[in-house]
């Protein structure tokens, strides 16, 4: 904090390929502050409860409408929304903050964030290290992973929709 945690994790490799910063030192400094940001969310859900969405300040993280819907999300898979969650820019902050007003349990919560942090960490710092050599490069590498992801993503909603038809069909319920 004040700073997107995207932004200082990509700094930080961009820093470390300059030879500013230690990447040893600079990787335990990062990592646990990461942990503790992402708990204070958390503990701020957990100790306040529902009465989070009616706070002004947090309302703009969660609104009711948000939270009702990652409540159904967390009663099936709490742990998985929470790793795969933090992945999600815009909704980290509210499913952290859903965590702990849902009461998962801060072992839990620790663990999946533990996990996935790393996956962050590995991923924003390396590019921010590989994009160290030039402003322009790291643009380059932003936009090819953004790209990368949206044909992952497309191909893999692509194969829900088969595995979802054909799962249909098997039962009865698709079209011949």
């Amino acid at each position: 904090m004040p700073f997107p945690e995207d932004t200082t994790l990509l700094l930080s490799g961009f820093l470390i390929a300059h030879g500013v910063m230690k990447p040893v030192k600079a990787l335990f400094t990062i990592y646990p502050t990461l942990l503790l940001t992402d708990y204070f969310l958390y503990w701020v859900g957990k100790r306040y409860g529902n009465r989070v969405v009616e706070h002004k300040r947090f309302r703009r993280i969660i609104s009711p409408e948000v939270l009702s819907t990652l409540e159904d999300k967390f009663k099936k898979r709490g742990i998985l929304v929470v790793f795969f969650g933090r992945h999600f820019l815009g909704l980290r902050a509210q499913i952290f903050l859903v965590a702990g007003v849902m009461k998962m349990s801060a072992i839990k919560f620790i663990f999946a964030d533990a996990i996935s942090s790393i996956i962050t960490l590995a991923l924003m710092v390396g590019m921010g290290y590989v994009g160290g050599n030039s402003i322009q490069v790291l643009r380059k590498d932003v936009t090819r992973v953004e790209h990368m992801a949206v044909v992952v993503l497309v191909l893999l909603l692509v194969a829900w929709i088969f595995f979802r038809y054909f799962k249909n069909i098997r039962k009865g319920n698709g079209l011949p």
